[in-house]
């Protein structure tokens, strides 16, 4: 990850680079700048995903070329997460007959577990200035490739519980990732004041990944199947265009 995001971070200067020395009016005619967006979306999980958890959060960063035929080129980062389980018995063979773990102190432990992963991307996409207020703006499409992650994410405070400590909780936690493609269609507002950019679109996301652990302790055997997981979310992102504005005004001596 740290060598990804260095990588991200050379790109973004070159891209600023090559647009700092040039003044644009993005209000007059289509060009050619970078830009930085985060965003968030709201997903459903679809396909073997939807099997182990519910409903998530997702939030994100990319960096995005628009070439002056409106043609988008990029590169995305995602992270989701959520507190909805479905598959909750991985615990079951460690628990008193009311559901219950004792940890090292003979009490009842506080064990919580949760949805967390990541999927990266290359994007390519093309945009169709038809509505909005200049030709900078309009309805686009984009698909990517990448890769996927997600997994459960259990936590015992205080480390109490002796069975799912350290890396007895790699045998419960599902680690599972694979090759990943990503499609989204909305529409993205380039404001004349640069503040004032977003997009807005569907974005669904599918991937055939498998179980990356040598042995669930649960199933007591490794599980070799494959999988397919899907996510389809409405995402909301705020643009920062990386360009050298035009003056509004000129003044003469």
């Amino acid at each position: 990850m740290i060598r990804l995001s260095k990588i991200v971070l050379s790109l973004g200067l070159l891209l600023i680079s090559l647009s700092a020395n040039s003044q644009v009016s993005i209000r007059d005619s289509s060009i050619a700048f970078p830009m930085f967006s985060i965003n968030y979306a709201y997903q459903t999980p679809g396909s073997d995903l939807a099997k182990r958890f519910g409903d998530d959060s997702n939030i994100g960063a990319n960096l995005i070329y628009k070439t002056k035929k409106n043609y988008l080129f990029g590169l995305e980062g995602n992270y989701f997460f959520g507190t909805m389980l479905k598959e909750d018995s991985i615990l079951d063979k460690i628990s008193t007959a009311d559901g219950n773990i004792i940890n090292g102190n003979g009490e009842y432990a506080d064990i919580r577990m949760f949805e967390r992963g990541f999927y990266i991307t290359g994007k390519i996409g093309k945009m169709f200035p038809v509505i909005g207020p200049n030709p900078n703006s309009g309805l686009f499409i984009m698909g990517g490739a990448g890769f996927l992650q997600h997994k459960i994410r259990i936590e015992n405070p205080g480390n109490t519980v002796p069975q799912i400590a350290g890396d007895y909780a790699k045998g419960y936690d599902r680690l599972t990732n694979g090759f990943a493609i990503t499609e989204f269609v909305g529409y993205m507002h380039m404001g004349s004041n640069r503040l004032v950019s977003f997009y807005i679109g569907i974005e669904c996301v599918q991937a055939w990944t498998q179980n990356r652990r040598s042995y669930n302790f649960d199933q007591m055997k490794r599980d070799t199947d494959k999988r397919f997981d899907a996510l389809y979310g409405i995402k909301l992102g705020w643009i920062l265009p990386l360009y050298k504005r035009v003056p509004d005004k000129y003044y003469f001596n």
